[in-house]
């Protein structure tokens, strides 16, 4: 009962720095939204976009879909916004996105089903962001979800006004130009110039999405890397959680561990509040 009092309290007006949140789970492994909502609260976050799961598979997490990430914006409109999401090879993918993006969700995913990046699948989402002016958000996952990132620069050069921004392990393993594709949380020193690292550069429409265990990985895997990453990537890079923990600190909280990872390592104050906040706000129009 007082953590739910605590849940509908308002957000403490004293976060001097706001923090967005690119990547949150409602019911996300059997977590309530009150758990959800405080866990963000401890780790200062001032907005969160929540991602649905589609009709099925609940994003191999237990993740809700669309509806539950409505009725949580709905009841905290100034903490929480929402994507909308659906499996992208049903007959029924067009119509449920554009449901939701015209109740007024920012953006489309996270996509994480099995099927080739490139694909006819890929291409409708990509077309339907293009028609509402919204982004994309995918997880890559070595022959499991969005298979051959080798090839997604070419959705990248077909829908050059779309935004994409790439997450999970096989995004984050691709930092390095060394990156055997089948080690999805890779120790040691990096090379630069893997794929993910020449996509970062190389695309205007192209961004990655710092969130769970594989991104802090890539961070702490070799920092020297990460603060050169950091730097040459300022502008593209976006601070999520994707954290099913219930307390918001702590060892089990990647989530806080990658704000303060984030926080020591960027090479300067400003590059830190761009990948903290200001990215994030502006590609999605966060008010």
């Amino acid at each position: 009962m007082l953590l739910a009092a605590a849940a509908c309290a308002p957000l403490v007006e004293a976060a001097a720095e706001p923090i967005i949140d690119i990547h949150q789970h409602t019911n996300y492994a059997g977590r309530t939204d009150d758990e959800l909502i405080a866990h963000q609260r401890k780790m200062g976050i001032t907005k969160t976009i929540l991602l649905p799961a589609g009709r099925k598979y609940g994003l191999a997490a237990g993740a809700g879909g669309n509806d539950t990430c409505v009725a949580v914006a709905r009841r905290l409109p100034k903490e929480y916004v929402y994507f909308a999401n659906e499996l992208p090879d049903i007959p029924e993918t067009r119509e449920v996105l554009e449901k939701y993006l015209k109740m007024g969700a920012i953006g489309i995913g996270e996509q994480k089903f099995h099927v080739d990046c490139d694909s006819q699948y890929i291409q409708l989402v990509a077309s339907i962001a293009q028609e509402f002016h919204v982004p994309v958000l995918m997880h890559f996952q070595h022959n499991t979800y969005n298979l051959h990132i080798e090839r997604f620069h070419t959705i990248l050069e077909k829908y050059p006004r779309v935004n994409f921004i790439a997450h999970a392990q096989t995004f984050w393993a691709n930092i390095d130009k060394n990156c055997d594709q089948v080690t999805l949380y890779p120790k040691g020193k990096v090379t630069p110039g893997g794929i993910s690292d020449r996509l970062l550069s190389d695309y205007a429409n192209f961004y990655g999405d710092m969130s769970a265990g594989s991104g802090l990985n890539a961070m702490l895997r070799d920092e020297d890397h990460a603060r050169g990453f950091l730097e040459r990537h300022q502008d593209k890079l976006l601070y999520g959680s994707d954290c099913d923990d219930r307390v918001g600190e702590g060892p089990k909280c990647s989530g806080s561990q990658q704000i303060a990872t984030i926080r020591r390592l960027a090479p300067s104050k400003k590059i830190e509040r761009k990948i903290l906040y200001d990215n994030a706000r502006k590609l999605m129009k966060i008010k």
